[in-house]
């Protein structure tokens, strides 16, 4: 992979302006799924107590 196409970017925002929203639609474009895996929403939400209420609790980073 050449380091010319890579890009780091970070997503800053208020508390609810849709910063899980938009990197759940980020890696759904991307196609990071497979087509049989449904991830369903709020994909870096894997604490549970972010699933329970909702947010975004822990920082998360990814790669695309």
């Amino acid at each position: 992979v050449s380091t010319i196409n890579i890009r780091n970017i970070t997503i800053i925002a208020h508390v609810d302006h849709g910063k899980t929203t938009l990197v759940d639609a980020l890696l759904k474009q991307n196609n990071i799924f497979g087509e049989r895996e449904e991830p369903g929403e709020l994909i870096m939400d894997s604490n549970p107590l972010e699933k329970e209420k909702g947010i975004t609790i822990l920082a998360k980073n990814t790669s695309i």
